[in-house]
């Protein structure tokens, strides 16, 4: 009797971790609370680890023996297979290389409100040379605070906004506001975006094309939170952002409030959202947490993106400090492809 519940709960647990590990496969990686659970595969790493340990303790038990081994097994493969998939999207805070007169540097912060100082955003924009920004839950008069401190340091740049509801009696949360450098161009903020007849349900993303037809379209991205009672809304939203990146030449950055995983049955042409492809994890960050801040970087979700399609190589990802926030910000550097 107790031989069979062995195997039974043996059988059980290799079951959950192939689904724990590789959600994708069984169509469950936007499903509770699978979803939740991929999200964060250092913790998921730490567990099977945890598991591993206990088993290994329990094979001193001889009645046990056989279970335990069985468990011991299961725990390291799962261990071995999530390890794997870390090492193969990136670890560690990254870097950027030198730049090249055609490079362009994209930052993308969720700053929480003004939990991040104009002042700060403004110096990480000087001190990373960047060209263009995407400030999710950022209200427009603080973009334009940072415009003006930019502009006194000799690097311009124009002010995009999109927003939801009564922003004076809302939280910054329904902002989202852009930045980008006058060396690309005039862009201005397509109407579906500003009207929300076309956007993500819950908080605003902007698509801000150029306006002469030469350039990258840049979408800054804000998907809703995959909570349980949003679940059906994210799925909408990743949807929406998707369809966002056709072919041509785009640019997708913000907090899309998923990872890689999530993403999957999502990309066409080889890329993970459409037709772009996320820099991070070609460029060795992949797996670097981005939210919560206040968890230890690999722990925590790599939820916040850059995404360029097939017009851009993606060159270089650096993980920056929250510096107050709830998200860290990203960086990162893509170069004109051939």
């Amino acid at each position: 009797m107790f031989r069979l519940l062995g195997i039974l709960i043996t059988v059980l647990f290799a079951i959950a971790t192939a689904v724990v590990v590789w959600p994708q496969f069984f169509q469950l990686e936007q499903t509770f609370p699978f979803a939740q659970l991929v999200a964060v595969r250092g913790i998921v790493l730490v567990a099977f680890l945890a598991v591993a340990v206990v088993s290994l303790l329990l094979l001193f038990a001889r009645p046990l023996r056989g279970f335990a081994a069985s468990i011991l097994i299961v725990a390291l493969l799962g261990a071995a297979a999530t390890g794997a998939i870390g090492t193969v999207r990136g670890f560690g805070n990254g870097e950027l290389p030198d730049e090249t007169d055609a490079s362009v540097r994209v930052l993308t912060w969720n700053t929480a409100g003004e939990a991040v100082s104009a002042e700060t955003i403004a110096d990480a924009i000087l001190t990373q040379q960047v060209d263009v920004v995407t400030l999710p839950e950022t209200a427009e008069s603080v973009g334009e605070r940072i415009a003006v401190m930019l502009r006194e340091q000799g690097h311009p740049m124009w002010v995009h906004h999109v927003q939801f509801g009564n922003v004076d009696n809302g939280p910054q949360a329904w902002e989202t506001t852009i930045l980008i450098s006058p060396d690309l161009g005039d862009y201005s903020v397509i109407a579906s975006s500003e009207d929300g007849s076309s956007n993500t349900g819950s908080v605003p993303s902007a698509v801000v094309m150029p306006v002469n037809g030469a350039g990258p379209t840049i979408v800054a991205v804000h998907a809703v939170a995959p909570r349980v009672e949003d679940m059906a809304g994210w799925q909408s939203d990743l949807a929406w952002i998707a369809d966002q990146c056709p072919e041509g030449d785009f640019i997708l950055a913000g907090d899309f409030n998923a990872t890689i995983d999530h993403m999957a049955g999502l990309g066409t042409g080889g890329g993970d959202m459409g037709y772009c492809r996320d820099v991070a994890s070609r460029t060795g960050t992949g797996v670097t947490g981005t939210w919560p801040a206040d968890y230890p970087e690999l722990l925590g979700a790599p939820i916040d993106h850059v995404m360029a399609s097939q017009n851009w190589n993606p060159t270089g990802s650096l993980v920056l400090d929250a510096a107050g926030s709830d998200h860290r910000a990203l960086v990162v550097q893509l170069d004109p492809a051939g």
